[in-house]
């Protein structure tokens, strides 16, 4: 996916820096993700939703708060509210770019910024919220030990993370004072609550309240064994698997209709684990599929290998060319099922005169319903036809380039 490396004016006039992450086809929709308390925007949660929402054709901005990560200003003078206002810019900065965000994800802190924010935006279909507090308060406890020298000094540097942060009076104050309920139960958006029940930072009855106070249309989906910064690739790989699928519910992520005789589009395969072998493959908005390899050679066994994939594509090619031309002659064809299978297997070379190994795929074609022997020949030579049949028995020309950066 192509990625602008922006900045904008917060909410003090600090610069901030930010990511927009853009579909590589039509751009449908827009996103706004906001960070945990403390983190950035190149936390991995927040760049795998990122990928694969700009697969389905959804830009992603995701930015650092005032103080934070690339973004200038001073953190010890950020609170709650600069949060929310650091949001609202970025919603203006979308807008006067004739993208006006029509989803909302916040993790954590972020979660809670959101859902305060929300109100304010209009337009706005749907807001997500990860390991989100219902008290915005609730972070407090990250640092419960210097809140006495906080009140008492104006200030005092805790460490979060592993790294020093100076958190002043006006932060807690102002966080301390925020309240979702009433946000909450003014939402007009449609609400998707994520949350680990093992969650040892923001506890899962946050999520219970959050859900609770909502309106409909809400969904809860639990994240299961997750940690609270969604750390594992597989658990930020489901976590934007289900926000991909629920957005469609409530966001219009149709794509132009391509004209008469363009060929199919686009199928865009992006590696998702560098560690192992699982890609994402996207076509267009509208299908995602992983293809992987087998824990036996380093994979994760989630998704059909590329020989798989092949297999599929030449069975699926097959049904439904003898679906078409059972339903045209109206013939009593009640189900097709087609088992095919893969080899590699030794064969005469005619130029070299040299054995050679050939790939062969072996088709079973199972055919139901009350045809005679006459119609169930006949489909069986019309499944020599299908066009991936011919691709793979003539072959096809690959052409491959390096793209320009």
């Amino acid at each position: 996916m192509p990625t602008e490396r922006i900045t904008f004016a917060g909410h003090d006039g600090s610069t901030l820096a930010a990511r927009l992450d853009l579909p590589e086809g039509p751009h449908l929709a827009t996103a706004l993700f906001a960070h945990c308390f403390t983190c950035s925007k190149d936390i991995p949660a927040a760049r795998r939703i990122a990928a694969r929402l700009a697969g389905m054709g959804i830009a992603v901005l995701r930015f650092d708060f005032t103080g934070l990560g690339h973004s200038e200003g001073e953190f010890a003078n950020t609170s709650f509210t600069s949060n929310v206002d650091d949001l609202l810019a970025a919603c203006r900065y979308l807008s006067g770019r004739d993208m006006t965000p029509s989803l909302l994800i916040g993790h954590s802190l972020g979660g809670a910024a959101v859902l305060k924010a929300a109100g304010e935006i209009d337009g706005l279909a749907a807001v997500v919220t990860i390991g989100a507090p219902f008290d915005p308060g609730h972070v407090t406890q990250n640092f419960a030990g210097a809140l006495d020298t906080i009140r008492r000094e104006g200030s005092a540097e805790v460490e979060l993370g592993g790294r020093p942060f100076t958190i002043g009076r006006d932060f807690v104050e102002d966080v301390s004072a925020s309240e979702l309920a009433p946000v909450l139960a003014r939402l007009r958006a449609a609400l998707l609550v994520m949350h680990a029940p093992l969650d040892d930072v923001v506890g899962i009855d946050n999520a219970s309240q959050i859900f609770l106070a909502a309106k409909h249309p809400k969904s809860f989906v639990t994240l299961d064994d997750a940690d609270h910064l969604i750390s594992r690739a597989r658990d930020a790989e489901y976590a934007a698997d289900v926000i991909a699928a629920w957005l469609t519910r409530y966001v219009d992520l149709t794509p132009p209709a391509p004209p008469p005789g363009a060929p199919e589009g686009i199928v865009r395969v992006r590696e998702a684990d560098p560690d192992g072998f699982l890609q994402d493959v996207q076509s267009g908005p509208d299908h995602h599929i992983y293809a992987d390899e087998p824990t036996s050679y380093g994979g994760t066994n989630r998704g059909l290998t590329p020989y798989g994939l092949l297999a599929a594509g030449l069975g699926a090619c097959t049904s439904m060319t003898i679906r078409m031309y059972a339903r045209r002659k109206k013939w009593p064809l009640k189900g097709v099922s087609v088992d095919i299978s893969h080899a590699k297997v030794h064969a005469e070379d005619a130029d070299a005169g040299q054995p050679s190994r050939i790939d062969r795929f072996e088709r079973v074609v199972s055919l139901t319903g009350d045809l005679d022997q006459e119609q169930r020949a006949r489909l069986m030579e019309i499944a020599d036809k299908c066009p991936v049949h011919r691709t793979l028995e003539q072959g096809a020309e690959v052409v491959t380039r390096l793209k320009d950066e």
